[in-house]
């Protein structure tokens, strides 16, 4: 496995609504690789690996949590609003970017009001919430005027440092692996195919707006039957879910997934032994969820790699980034065999 794709893509700020760098460089991989992909008009990049009509669809997102600016206070501290399920308590101390429409890019950490354990009996106690929060802009700044002097606005996006870190143990740990492991999958078997010069039944699909519910809700090839999303495998209480296998989700906050697709899944990995789990999540959606919902006529499956602490400091590892695509690849050789029959 080649984590370049993933170190970099992880390291392009991407929230959602501002994935235009991050798109681009998708589309850029996939062409170094003999491809063609193509955009949609919402920004998602989709790429064939047939040269015929697909009927399954693989799709990951490659948006993020982040914030934009939603306020300069009279002391040049900056409030925000979230994009996406962003933990304020998880983000709490993080460093980040502050993107202007001018192209200009200051940084920032993230912190509750009256901050120090000084001055604030109550430093542990308070509740995170934007309301109690701000930016310190690592500029001299001591009112909105010499905020507003910079070029920072309301809505200019607020992304947060990942702090991409790769282990000998195989562990890879960062922000944002929900969903950027996800999108290495699906670079993965575009590697994989383009390098055996194969034509499969597959649409590869990377939304841009998953995390604010409507990435997985359009676009796709007109023939596709089956939608098999790439999203993070839960790890925590009450799931069977590991870092270092692939978890195929039965049923999460939306309702069960497709059934047949699941059995088909789950057969495979058992067969090929395939490491897995089969799991509920039900604090959980995902573009499959919207994809349905839109009125798209497709069976539609969720699997992924298992991911530490969502939508906070998240950890995954190289062997359930590997089982998801191995798992993918059994999906797409059992697909089209029945093709062939």
């Amino acid at each position: 496995m080649q984590l370049t794709f993933l170190r970099e893509l992880v390291n392009i700020d991407s929230p959602s609504g501002f994935t235009a760098k991050a798109d681009k460089y998708i589309l850029d991989s996939l062409k170094k690789l003999g491809l063609k992909p193509k955009t949609t008009n919402k920004g998602a990049v989709k790429c064939c690996l047939t040269n015929d009509k697909p009927i399954l669809g693989i799709a990951a997102h490659v948006d993020t949590l982040g914030a934009v600016v939603a306020d300069i206070k009279k002391d040049g501290s900056l409030r925000i609003s979230k994009v996406g399920g962003l933990s304020l308590n998880g983000a709490e101390g993080s460093y980040c970017r502050i993107y202007t429409i001018d192209d200009k890019v200051y940084t920032g950490t993230l912190l509750l009001d009256n901050p120090a354990a000084h001055t604030n009996k109550e430093l542990n106690n308070a509740k995170r919430e934007v309301t109690n929060m701000h930016i310190r802009l690592d500029e001299v700044v001591n009112s909105d005027k010499d905020v507003e002097l910079l070029g920072i606005r309301n809505g200019d996006f607020v992304c947060v440092e990942p702090h991409y870190q790769e282990l000998e143990s195989g562990f890879i740990k960062s922000r944002f692996m929900d969903n950027k492991a996800g999108c290495m999958v699906l670079y993965e078997l575009a590697r994989y195919y383009a390098e055996r010069e194969e034509s499969v039944p597959v649409e590869l699909f990377f939304s841009n707006y998953e995390e604010v519910g409507h990435g997985g809700a359009a676009g796709y090839d007109p023939h596709i039957k089956e939608l098999l999303v790439i999203d993070m495998g839960v790890v925590g209480d009450g799931h069977k879910g590991s870092e270092l296998a692939c978890s195929i989700c039965s049923k999460d906050s939306s309702g069960p997934y497709d059934y047949a697709m699941r059995r088909s899944l789950t057969q495979l990995a058992i067969a090929k032994e395939i490491a897995h789990v089969v799991d509920v999540y039900p604090f959980y959606s995902s573009d499959g969820s919207v994809a349905l919902r839109a009125g798209n006529d497709l069976r539609v499956a969720l699997i992924g790699p298992g991911v530490s602490a969502s939508h906070g400091v998240e950890r995954t590892h190289q062997q359930g980034i590997a089982a998801t695509v191995q798992l993918c690849i059994a999906y797409i050789e059992w697909l089209q065999k029945g093709l062939e029959d």
